[in-house]
């Protein structure tokens, strides 16, 4: 047997085991009456602030119907509450309730628990080896299955950060300079469109998320509520670092972004990009966007195929 097949079944067994101890098996989970979806939901809300059910259909990669069940269900429960949003009363924005609070608190204690007793009989060395496994695993199916969430020591922040006109500006100078040939006249650009933008952030209707590790932007994306009017939101400055390709933050940042506009009331979203892109166009498609409009264009430097693509309000 190949060492390929031979850790391919090793890993299949070790997961097979891992999912019935923690309990995944069972109608319930974490010492809790609800289901292991209901359990992500109630994370997913403490984790990341008010939220959509739309936002929870990307994060649990569930069917709507399935969503909107659970969330009922929560509701019921007194677990979460809705609120309609300021623009738009259809859309609702659900965020834990005090007792909701509490049950995430009692689902942390136990997960902790489980955890601390089974690294118990292990060394310091052991402890660490198992930690650095399964985030190395945990990143590489998020990598083939295109799964939100941010391991790795990345984190998706919102807001100006200092330095972020700068490095959004070498991002993008430095692949578009690879993949299409653009020069001097793109940065230039990138960095004034970026420089006039962040002077706007104060406005609720734009916004920035950041992926950010060890305290350097490795991930932008920007929500102008402001650049196209009538109820359009322009989403710009999507890029990530070489090294964060392939590992689902991109995807957690187009959710935040998409999320933020649904809970603005948009009625669409708007993006400029280039042909060729085919990792960015499918997770463009992945949350609802289509090609709309295609045609050559030479500003930038180099011949190139521009796209728009559009999302309409659900």
């Amino acid at each position: 047997m190949s060492d390929h097949n031979s850790a391919v079944q090793e890993i299949r067994a070790a997961s097979r085991t891992i999912v019935r101890e923690l309990g995944f098996l069972g109608k319930t989970l974490a010492g809790t009456d609800y289901s292991p979806s209901s359990v992500h939901a109630l994370l997913e809300a403490d984790a990341r602030g008010p939220l959509s059910a739309a936002h929870l259909v990307q994060v649990l990669g569930l069917e709507k119907s399935s969503v909107s069940r659970l969330v009922a269900r929560l509701v019921h429960a007194g677990e979460l509450e809705e609120s309609g949003d300021g623009n738009d009363g259809r859309i609702k924005t659900l965020r834990l309730t005090a007792k909701g609070r509490r049950t995430v608190k009692a689902i942390h204690r136990f997960g902790r628990k489980q955890v601390e007793q089974a690294l118990s009989g292990l060394n310091s060395i052991q402890r660490q080896s198992v930690a650095d496994g399964l985030s190395t695993y945990a990143r590489a199916l998020l990598g083939s299955q295109g799964a939100v969430a941010s391991l790795g020591g990345v984190e998706v922040l919102s807001g100006y950060r200092p330095g972020v006109v700068g490095r959004v500006t070498e991002m993008h100078a430095a692949f578009y300079s690879r993949h299409s040939g653009f020069g001097a006249f793109f940065e230039c650009q990138v960095a004034s469109g970026m420089a006039e933008f962040v002077a706007r952030l104060a406005a609720p209707c734009n916004g920035i998320w950041l992926a950010v590790h060890n305290d350097r932007i490795v991930g932008s994306i920007a929500i102008d509520g402001q650049d196209l009017g009538d109820g359009q939101a322009h989403l710009r400055w999507f890029i990530l670092d070489d090294g964060c390709r392939g590992g689902g933050v991109g995807r957690r940042l187009i959710a935040e972004a998409v999320a933020f506009c649904d809970r603005q009331g948009f009625k669409s979203i708007q993006l400029w990009t280039f042909k060729g892109l085919d990792a960015a166009r499918r997770l463009y498609e992945s949350f609802g966007f289509e090609l709309v409009s295609e045609e050559q264009g030479d500003q930038w430097g180099s011949t190139v195929t521009e796209q728009q693509f559009t999302r309409l309000k659900p």
